[in-house]
C-alpha cells in the first residue's frame, strides 16, 4: 500500500469563508499516483472545517444564516472562553460542520456525487492555517 500526504495552507481575508478546494485535492490526487483507495481531507485547526456539499453560492449563504442562529458571535460576552481571544462561536461553528471528510479513489479519481465538492470552511480567518490531504491505497 502507498501513502501520500501533502498540506494546504489557507488564509482566508474576513473572519468566515467558504473554499472550494476540490481542485487541490484532485491535483494531490493526481501527484500521489494512487488509483484506488481513500484519501482523508481535514482540517489542522479548531476555528476551521472541512466538509462535502454544494458548489452553490445561496447555500453558503444559507450556511452562514443557519450557523449564527446556532452560535452566534456577539456579543462576545455571551461564552466562557472568550477572553484573550473572541472565537468562541467559531469553535462551536466547526464542531457543528465537521473537522474531515473521507473520499473513496476509483480509477484514479475522487468518487464523488454528481453535486459534491469538498469545502475548506474558515470560521476565525485572517490569518494561516492548515488542512491536510492524507491519500492510502495503490
Amino acid at each position: 500500500m502507498k501513502s501520500y500526504r501533502k498540506e494546504l495552507w489557507m488564509e482566508a481575508p474576513v473572519r468566515r469563508a467558504y473554499i472550494n478546494i476540490t481542485p487541490q485535492v484532485e491535483l494531490a490526487l493526481a501527484d500521489s499516483g494512487i488509483r484506488e483507495g481513500l484519501v482523508l481531507v481535514n482540517a489542522m485547526h479548531i476555528t476551521a472545517s472541512v466538509f462535502i456539499n454544494d458548489n452553490e453560492s445561496g447555500l453558503h449563504s444559507d450556511f452562514e444564516k443557519w450557523l449564527e442562529k446556532l452560535a452566534p458571535e456577539k456579543p462576545h460576552t455571551q461564552y466562557a472562553h472568550n477572553g484573550y481571544e473572541d472565537n468562541a462561536d467559531a469553535h462551536l461553528k466547526r464542531q457543528i460542520m465537521g473537522r474531515e471528510v473521507v473520499v473513496a479513489i476509483t480509477e484514479g479519481k475522487l468518487d464523488l456525487g454528481p453535486w459534491e465538492q469538498i469545502f475548506y470552511g474558515e470560521y476565525d480567518g485572517k490569518r494561516r492555517k492548515r488542512v491536510l490531504i492524507k491519500i492510502i491505497g495503490e
